[in-house]
């Protein structure tokens, strides 16, 4: 629990400039030596099969939930890495592990390189919607290693693949260009590469469209002494990536017209949509493709430690492009890559897939001189 001053409510139910981290240790009886630190900037961790796997096998796991747990219309990245770094200091500080290391599942991937590219050499003064926090300034705790796990590249990143593209108007959705809807019905996989470039390339003018509007809106607040003040919006159309219907885009084991959040035609307008819900301040921070500071390949391009990517076959959300770029970008050798077979985004309905995963992580600890 910090201390932390701001200008308005950006979490629900909050004591006034308190701030608290929930962290849940997943441990059997026998002590460990090694402690796997995990955080979702919005998402817990602690349901998830493989982390109760981990602690089965001996590892024990400290599974924490940033203050933006559940809602993430306000979230601010670098105020999570603020929240990831009271767990890492809890873990040793507190809690007295030999070793800790940074378990960065799914979105938790970019956060957890992020976090550990300023622990070693922090750079950021501020959010890029200001007003800090300094993080040169935190004392961020490093990790001793770092594990990439069905992790995609990034918030902005991945969010600027699955914008739909046909979009015309942010204030009116339903205006769609009707050669760039994938759910309109006048263009059907398989899409050709000139298709699939001319749509990334609407992806992200629609983006950088939104980050003009939000920063326009933000100028107008302050220049009338609103400072203080926030705006909320929402942004329709953010599951329409070509991938999730043709298989031969960023091919893996996935089915053909799924995603892990159900059919993309439905999750594309649906409610739990990335940045469906969003505010100024917030979307600078970790949806604005040109802004966003908590990038995973230019982190672990900075990063020195050893540092393990772990990719599943099947997964529908976290694709082998993602996992690539992740692994292409460290710069040291210290680094290994597995692909789990098979495996599914959360290894639902596959426990001897998460054994399997499981054992490779532990495996690699120990030869980097981490036991259990």
């Amino acid at each position: 629990m910090t201390v932390e001053k701001s200008g308005f409510k950006e979490t629900y139910g909050s004591a006034e400039d308190i701030v608290t981290v929930f962290c849940t240790l997943i441990r059997t009886q026998e002590p460990s030596a090694t402690c796997l630190v995990t955080m979702h900037p919005i998402g817990g961790t602690g349901w998830l099969p493989i982390m109760s796997q981990f602690a089965r096998a001996g590892v024990h796991v400290l599974a924490c939930d940033s203050r933006y747990r559940g809602a993430d219309y306000a979230l601010n990245m670098e105020k999570v890495t603020l929240d990831l770094g009271s767990a890492m200091r809890h873990a040793r500080e507190v809690l007295g592990y030999q070793h800790v290391v940074l378990l960065g599942w799914s979105g938790g991937g970019s956060l957890s390189a992020f976090y550990q590219s300023q622990a070693e050499r922090p750079t950021v003064t501020s959010s890029p919607c200001g007003g800090g926090p300094d993080l040169t300034q935190a004392s961020l705790p490093p990790a001793d290693a770092l594990i990439m796990m069905a992790a995609h590249v990034s918030r902005h990143g991945t969010l600027t693949e699955w914008l739909d593209a046909s979009v015309i108007d942010e204030c009116n959705p339903t205006l769609r260009d009707a050669s760039l809807d994938l759910y309109g019905g006048e263009i059907n996989p398989p899409f050709d590469d000139a298709f699939l470039v001319r749509y990334h390339e609407a992806q992200i003018a629609r983006n950088r469209k939104i980050t003009s509007w939000v920063k326009n809106k933000l100028a107008a607040l302050i220049d009338a002494g609103r400072e203080h003040e926030e705006f909320a919006f929402v942004t329709h159309g953010t599951m329409a990536d070509p991938r999730w219907l043709d298989p031969r885009v960023d091919p893996n084991d996935r089915a053909p017209g799924t995603c892990y959040l159900g059919d993309p035609r439905i999750a594309n307008n649906g409610p739990v949509g990335l940045a469906r819900f969003c505010t100024l301040r917030s979307w600078l921070s970790q949806w604005s493709y040109d802004d966003a500071n908590a990038c995973g390949p230019t982190s672990l391009g900075r990063v020195t430690v050893p540092v393990l990517v772990v990719g599943n076959s099947a997964d529908d959300a976290c694709t082998p492009q993602h996992t690539d770029r992740l692994f292409e970008a460290i710069g040291h050798t210290r680094k290994a890559m597995v692909n789990i077979q098979g495996a599914n985004h959360y290894y639902m309905g596959q426990p001897e897939l998460a054994a399997q995963a499981s054992a490779a992580v532990l495996d690699w600890l120990a030869d980097q001189g981490f036991p259990v």
